[in-house]
């Protein structure tokens, strides 16, 4: 569990599956979360606010994006929610983004954004894991 934490919110690691991402936090509640990078060649910076965060189950904050084409205003941020459990040894990652346009943008932002950078963010964990001396 903790190297799947780790994956989440160290920028070191962000940055590995992320498109390159630049993450800056620092991680307490109510404090701002940047994202700055570039993607398909179009600078971005997105933005949000860290609601709740218990290490390492528990992760819940706003994101709002440019790229999205909607206004800076609060009605516009999703509430992106991760949840970590343990089940037979294995790390069980859950996330929920709400707040979005419609079911068929959840499904093609799962299909098209989500899968991708989900499958990167385990990959990486992984490799942490594998990389830790033996105990």
């Amino acid at each position: 569990m903790a190297q799947v934490w780790d994956a989440l919110t160290n920028p070191d690691k962000v940055r590995k599956y992320l498109h390159g991402t630049n993450l800056v936090s620092d991680w307490k509640e109510g404090s701002p979360i940047s994202w700055k990078g570039e993607w398909k060649g179009q600078s971005y910076e997105d933005k949000g606010k860290v609601l709740e965060i218990d290490p390492p189950r528990h992760l819940k904050y706003t994101h709002w994006s440019p790229m999205g084409g909607s206004e800076d205003k609060p009605e516009n941020y999703h509430t992106l929610t991760y949840e970590l459990t343990e089940q037979g040894g294995d790390t069980v990652l859950t996330l929920v983004q709400d707040n979005n346009a419609s079911q068929e943008d959840a499904d093609k932002m799962a299909a098209d954004n989500w899968g991708p950078v989900l499958q990167g963010l385990k990959q990486t964990a992984e490799i942490s894991a594998e990389s830790r001396p033996n105990r």
